[in-house]
């Protein structure tokens, strides 16, 4: 009924994935013709149910099976192809979503083949992935394990998941692993009485207990996921029947991101009869080392129709500059001037630049000549002291900001501290956990008010009734350390109290009260877990009825997401293993690791639904190239750091091990020099490709740790007009 699949291959912005709807669309008004299954189902794919879709296929009507290599990019491609095709049902997705679900959803198959205990499977966040992992190789690491292999006992646990993962995302059975790591680092291995001895070399048994101890308790990690999915799902042949009848046609943009056994899983659609059209950038390839396998995917190609696009729809710096400032870099001792277009904005000292920065930023947006949407700040490594200045600076001029994913410890805002706070004051034994500054902050936040002036039309605004130097009286006065059970004693035990004011007290008297009550209800064992107790805190200190600004608001919700998850893994264990700690052991253990930073917080989704936030975005440079966002205005941060020649991005450990054309092979020092060039071209490229008018480099000659920078961007920096020096 159809042409051959489409592979549609073409730089950053020339148009690839509107190709891929436009193809889309043309397929449908050919004949395929899908199930009206309402706007509802189209615009969320993944909210029609198994067993709708199983009906749908059962009746014979083809479905339609999309991918995007993030969640972020995943919403962003629904809605256009909703908007295209408002009628049609499609399922979106990203590669390891999707094989999450599938694992999930055919689990009982999983359960017949590997003979596994019946019981639902349940996810694994990261951080309880290195706890449960640090507790079963316990013995190894007793006996000194990370000691002999050079690392501490933290990056050893996170080295060998994440060679697990490595593993299951390129197909490799774990059984191959200590060949592989032998083979890909010989000369660690040449010497047994070196201090490195078998510094890569992870035995084999403790990766096997791991996985299986998670068989057994029906846990996973993404790591099990990906080797469950490629070595026993795929190959399954009642589950390929199922795949083979569910979908007909099959959309994947930007596969240069994907996994190689995502490839896999193409393969065997496109031989079984699926449709297939697929977008491939060669400036892309932003995953490489977290995972992904471009050129193994992009072997597809073969299988298609190739289209490759050349022109982009909109106007970029690539188009006149790209190629001059990739040779510039490549050459240092190229001689050439930049035009007005790109520009310098150079400093002694970083704390300079940062202010310097925002202050064109703030001249620019309040001259007209940009809006803030429109302009980006990017840096190779942004750190949480960039951030904050920028913002501050920013936001007191009026200019708003988006941190784009800012991963930050959970712990780092003093709304999740402060609730912390109160699951140490509700349950015992959890006094350690308490001092009188956190009392203090906790008294900060959780009295604030919704206040509002009276005038018509004003919007409300929030007040803290209690202010630090109140909040650090009390603390001194009403807060009674124990280790068992820390109070907070009657606002009168202050000999002054009367000097607190009205609403302090109040407000003062208020939490007392409601930690009171809760801690009734605990003692008669009416909450279920803590995480009822952090809901209703949420409900009843700070949430005040109406909206929360959005960065809490993502704190929050990775908050109890994290606690729900953490409590159902417990309740899961309880179940099997009768030597579980107590349930306020988990509880202290759960304070403990947010506040060590285990757990980071990473808002989803990045953007509000219909609205275009009007601010600056504030980027390093993976979550820029990841989100494939498009701005007139960049600041390229930090432009003569040697970072950049990394991306900002840290690789796994042992990646470019497990990339199916040069698998196993050993990691020279002319391979590293190599795919470092060859990463900075393309992100020379990529981000070119996504400035509209205007580029500045923005460069301090010491970095923040005092040293002189002098990266591969220097060159560049020299050649363009300064529009600002500072010495």
């Amino acid at each position: 009924m159809f042409s051959e699949s489409l592979w549609i291959s073409g730089s950053s912005r020339s148009g690839k994935t509107a190709r891929l709807i436009e193809q889309f669309c043309h397929w449908s008004e050919l004949g395929f013709d899908l199930a009206n299954l309402g706007a509802g189902d189209t615009l969320a794919g993944e909210r029609v149910s198994f067993r709708k879709r199983h009906l749908i296929a059962k009746q014979g009507v083809p479905a339609v099976l999309v991918f995007a290599a993030n969640g972020d990019n995943r919403i962003e491609l629904t809605d256009r192809i909703a908007a295209a095709k408002p009628n049609l049902a499609v399922q979106t997705t990203t590669p390891l979503a999707f094989f999450e679900n599938e694992v999930t959803l055919f689990w009982p198959l999983l359960i017949q083949q590997l003979n596994l205990p019946a019981q639902f499977p349940l996810r694994l966040r990261p951080e309880a992935e290195q706890e449960f992992a640090t507790g079963l190789w316990r013995p190894e690491l007793d006996q000194g394990i990370a000691v002999k292999m050079g690392v501490n006992e933290y990056r050893l646990v996170r080295r060998a998941l994440d060679l697990l993962l490595l593993a299951g995302l390129s197909g490799t059975p774990i059984e191959d692993l200590p060949q592989i790591l032998e083979q890909g680092f010989p000369n660690e291995q040449e010497n047994d009485d070196s201090p490195v001895t078998n510094r890569v070399t992870i035995p084999l048994e403790m990766l096997r207990r791991w996985r299986d101890w998670c068989w057994q308790k029906g846990l996973l990690t993404y790591g099990i996921i990906a080797e469950l999915y490629w070595r026993y799902l795929l190959p399954n042949q009642t589950y390929q029947q199922h795949l083979k009848r569910r979908y007909k046609v099959v959309l994947a943009d930007d596969v240069d991101d994907y996994p190689a056994i995502a490839g896999d899983l193409f393969e065997f659609l496109l031989t079984h009869g699926t449709i297939g059209a697929f977008t491939f950038n060669p400036e892309g390839r932003v995953r490489l080392g977290l995972g992904a396998d471009p050129d193994h995917l992009a072997t597809l190609a073969s299988r298609c129709r190739v289209e490759r696009l050349t022109n982009r729809p909109e106007k970029s710096l690539a188009d006149t500059w790209g190629m001059t400032l990739v040779e510039a870099v490549s050459d240092p001792m190229l001689m050439f001037s930049l035009p007005s277009e790109i520009q310098s904005i150079q400093t002694t000292s970083r704390s300079q630049l940062l202010r310097q920065t925002a202050e064109v930023i703030i001249d620019a947006v309040n001259s007209g000549k940009v809006k803030p949407q429109e302009v980006a700040v990017i840096a190779p490594g942004l750190d949480a002291i960039a951030r904050y200045t920028l913002i501050e600076i920013l936001s007191n001029k009026g200019v708003d900001v988006e941190s784009l994913n800012d991963q930050r410890a959970l712990a780092s805002s003093p709304i999740i501290r402060a609730l912390l706070t109160l699951l140490a004051l509700v349950y015992p034994g959890l006094g350690r956990l308490v001092d009188k500054n956190a009392i203090a902050e906790m008294l900060i936040v959780l009295s604030a008010r919704q206040v509002y002036s009276g005038e018509p039309n004003s919007q409300s605004k929030i007040e803290h009734w209690i202010d630090p130097v109140r909040a650090g009286l009390l603390a001194d006065y009403c807060y009674k350390p124990d280790l068992e059970l820390p109070e907070l004693l009657p606002v009168k035990t202050f000999a002054r109290w009367d000097r607190l004011g009205y609403r302090a007290t109040q407000a003062y008297e208020e939490i007392v009260q409601w930690v009171s009550e809760q801690r009734s209800q605990q003692e008669q064992h009416l909450i279920p877990n803590p995480v009822y107790v952090l809901d209703r805190a949420i409900q009843r200190f700070l949430w005040h009825g109406s909206y929360l600004p959005y960065d809490q608001l993502s704190a929050l919700r990775e908050l109890i997401e994290t606690a729900q998850q953490y409590w159902e893994v417990d309740a899961r264990m309880r179940k099997i293993e009768t030597s579980n700690p107590l349930p306020n052991t988990t509880i202290g253990r759960f304070i403990q690791l947010l506040k060590t930073g285990t757990i980071t917080a990473n808002p989803y989704p990045i953007r509000l639904f219909g609205i275009t936030k009007q601010a600056v975005t504030l980027a390093n440079i993976f979550q820029y190239r990841s989100s494939r966002r498009f701005h007139k205005w960049q600041f390229w941060l930090d432009a003569g750091s040697p970072l950049w020649l990394s991306g900002g991005a840290a690789n796994l450990f042992g990646a470019q091990l497990f990339l199916q054309n040069r698998f196993a092979q050993p990691w020279t020092t002319e391979d590293e020099n190599r795919e470092g060039e060859e990463r900075l071209q393309r992100i020379l490229k990529d981000l070119l490709s996504r400035t509209g008018e205007r580029l500045y480099l923005c460069h301090s000659d010491l970095a923040v740790n005092g040293q002189e920078q002098n990266g591969p961007l220097v060159t560049l920096i020299n050649a363009a007009v300064p529009v600002l020096t500072l010495n």
